[in-house]
């Protein structure tokens, strides 16, 4: 075992004393991130030169400062995005979200469908939906001028369509053109503060992640929004906590122009995001 391979091992058992979920994924990724190597490669770290700075980034994420804070960078599906304090990092769970959005876009007989990502933080979505989906229009709108530092960043090149502004009023241009609406909008109830983990209590935005008593403040909200731009026909998709399943599905009632509402589980089977078509006149 190199130098860098044994400091790993001791910094992976301090990681998880810190309660750091993915104690041994997150040690050997700072240890890629700072000697400039894929995780595969630590072993032909050579030990002249191990890089002390390791353990600084190790104290960092004791301390429960999320990895991609200190790496800079989030990886989602396809994609490396760069991230940082005010906007809210992409998980994981949020790519099954994606992966059925696509499904749906791609089984609908639009030659350029039309794609709106209301509360975009970093992009992620976006720009998902717009590499998977080559030939849609995708429109994204966030509200917070922090976040937008990061998802201009990440959109710059793209063909997303960013605009700064409300969610709940966004792109009247497109009322009634829109072929999906993806949200991944805050739903995390404002009792529940205490029980977030410190990763995303104490450096995601709080405007990303609460949402009201119950959670539901803004998806209630999104509702109005998605009819609103929805043509007949068209879906919307939108995440919510797996506390919450069963729950955000009947927002989307048939008396308020809605047909075929349903929850999807994600890749650990719990209740994740909510889906519902815009009923036909």
């Amino acid at each position: 075992m190199n130098l860098l391979l044994a400091e790993v091992a001791q910094a992976t058992q301090r990681l998880a004393d810190a309660g750091v979920p993915s104690p041994r994924n997150d040690a050997e990724e700072l240890a890629a991130f700072v000697h400039g190597v894929k995780r595969g490669e630590l072993h032909s770290v050579k030990d002249a030169d191990f890089d002390a700075r390791y353990w600084e980034t190790i104290a960092r994420r004791e301390q429960r400062e999320p990895l991609q804070h200190i790496t800079g960078l989030a990886y989602f599906r396809y994609l490396e995005l760069q991230v940082g304090p005010g906007v809210f990092v992409p998980r994981p769970e949020t790519e099954s979200v994606v992966g059925w959005a696509i499904d749906a876009v791609r089984a609908m007989d639009v030659v350029e469908p039309c794609i709106v990502d209301l509360c975009t933080g970093s992009g992620a979505i976006a720009l998902a939906l717009a590499q998977e989906v080559p030939r849609s229009r995708v429109h994204a709108v966030e509200l917070s001028e922090e976040a937008l530092r990061w998802t201009r960043k990440n959109v710059e090149g793209s063909r997303v369509d960013l605009r700064q502004g409300n969610a709940l009023d966004a792109f009247p241009d497109l009322d009634g053109h829109v072929d999906l609406v993806i949200s991944n909008p805050p739903y995390i109830p404002l009792t529940e503060w205490e029980y977030v983990a410190p990763e995303a209590r104490d450096y995601d935005p709080e405007l990303a992640l609460f949402s009201g008593e119950d959670g539901l403040d803004l998806i209630r909200g999104l509702e109005r929004t998605a009819h609103r731009l929805l043509r007949p026909g068209g879906v919307v998709v939108i995440e919510h906590a797996d506390t919450q399943g069963g729950q955000v599905p009947w927002i989307f009632t048939e008396e308020r122009g809605w047909a075929d509402a349903a929850d999807h589980p994600d890749l650990n089977n719990r209740p994740r995001f909510a889906t519902a078509r815009r009923a036909m006149p």
